[in-house]
């Protein structure tokens, strides 16, 4: 097996993985959003420790790369608090798909703050990808659109964090980033748990604990993908996620996407081919 047919497969095991991750925290019921990030990012912190401990040759952190690695894990935690309480409301695919818009709120800031300059079929791709996500939004000026925003915003600050990680490029190790992330997120939530918490049976503390590993294995999944073979050639596969959410969201949640939320589902993805198609080309131009 060539390098890209391993990136392939990694990818997709990364979007089974968080697809997994959504299906139990939804599974896990009516307990704090915030409990539920906290059990997730447990797990991650514990198998990123145990990946520090055992890796014997590692980067010294510089000092300027801590600034970085704070920005990152503000970002992705309040992204992952808006993503789990979208998951709880929404049906699962409607919530994925909308996740994926971190990739063009990525293009946008890495253009403002990193000065990475934003093609003409990168806007083209965002415009369309909007329309796409008002399908699935069906915008109401009521309570309902509450949860639709919150996976709009999760996708943001999940754009911004990635934008964070894209700077960092190979200065940190990943499982230090993990690590850090998933320790920043721990102490940041834990009073906010403690002030909050609500007692969980055997069967919710399962569901948290399988949600963090399954998590986990998106995380290392994508991590190991990009590894063996270039975003360019790889990234569309992991639409994925949203196909596995989808089959999960009937077979588990007896929940159906509606035909607007499909009709939007085709956008988006036809949005990011888009871009995937024209990006390959003009590598190869």
């Amino acid at each position: 097996m060539n390098n890209k047919y391993k990136g392939i497969g990694f990818i997709i095991l990364s979007a089974f993985g968080f697809a997994m991750m959504s299906v139990f925290v939804k599974l896990s019921g009516d307990i704090p959003v915030m409990q539920k990030v906290l059990f997730r990012n447990g797990v991650s912190m514990i198998i990123g420790f145990g990946m520090i401990v055992t890796h014997t040759s590692q980067k010294r952190i510089e000092l300027n790369d801590y600034k970085w690695l704070i920005l990152r894990s503000s970002f992705g935690t309040i992204g992952m608090v808006l993503f789990f309480f979208s998951i709880s409301e929404l049906v699962l695919s409607d919530a994925n798909m909308i996740n994926k818009l971190s990739t063009f709120f990525l293009i946008g800031f890495s253009a403002i703050f990193l000065k990475e300059s934003i093609k003409r079929y990168q806007i083209i791709a965002i415009i369309v990808a909007f329309i796409g996500t008002l399908f699935i939004i069906k915008p109401v000026f009521d309570v309902e659109i509450i949860p639709y925003l919150a996976a709009v915003f999760a996708a943001i600050f999940a754009g911004a964090a990635y934008t964070t990680l894209r700077y960092l490029g190979n200065k940190v190790e990943y499982y230090k980033v993990v690590f850090f992330f998933s320790s920043f997120s721990s102490v940041v939530l834990l009073p906010f748990v403690l002030f909050n918490y609500e007692a969980m049976d055997t069967k919710q503390v399962v569901y948290l604990l399988l949600a963090g590993i399954f998590a986990t294995i998106g995380q290392f999944g994508v991590t190991l993908a990009y590894k063996y073979a270039p975003a360019n050639e790889i990234s569309i596969f992991n639409y994925f996620n949203v196909l596995f959410a989808a089959l999960f969201s009937v077979l588990i949640f007896s929940e159906f996407p509606d035909i607007y939320s499909l009709i939007g589902y085709v956008i988006v993805f036809g949005a990011s081919y888009y871009m995937f198609i024209k990006k390959a080309k003009l590598l190869v131009d």
